[in-house]
């Protein structure tokens, strides 16, 4: 089967991690791309007020992106990465450790299912 990507959506509960620091939730991001072999384009952020963190790396590959609940202890997790290159399990794996969660309830779909010529 040939296809186009693969896409992690995950709910990360009761995370460990600070989830109010956006230095950190982007730090962790880069830190994915790189163990999945991902090639950095862009970034962006934003911190909410009183708290919460949006944070998305975007990859030539497609995107990271995690959006957090501090007072949930809960993070919105989206791993999504085109070609046979990048490793978005890797990302993944280290994105839910740094994260520090309890309970995880992951979904990995394939996307671009493409007809065998």
């Amino acid at each position: 089967m040939k296809t186009l990507g693969r896409h992690f959506v995950a709910d990360l509960h009761g995370c460990t991690a600070n989830l109010n620091d956006p230095v950190f939730l982007m730090t962790a991001l880069e830190r994915a791309c790189e163990v999945s072999g991902a090639t950095i384009v862009d970034r962006s952020g934003h911190h909410f007020s009183p708290y919460g963190v949006t944070a998305v790396v975007i990859i030539a590959e497609s995107h990271l992106a995690a959006h957090t609940w501090p007072e949930f202890r809960f993070v919105a997790l989206d791993v999504f990465t085109c070609g046979t290159t990048v490793d978005p399990r890797a990302a993944f794996d280290l994105l839910r450790n740094e994260l520090g969660a309890s309970r995880i309830e992951v979904r990995e779909f394939v996307r671009g299912i493409l007809p065998d010529d």
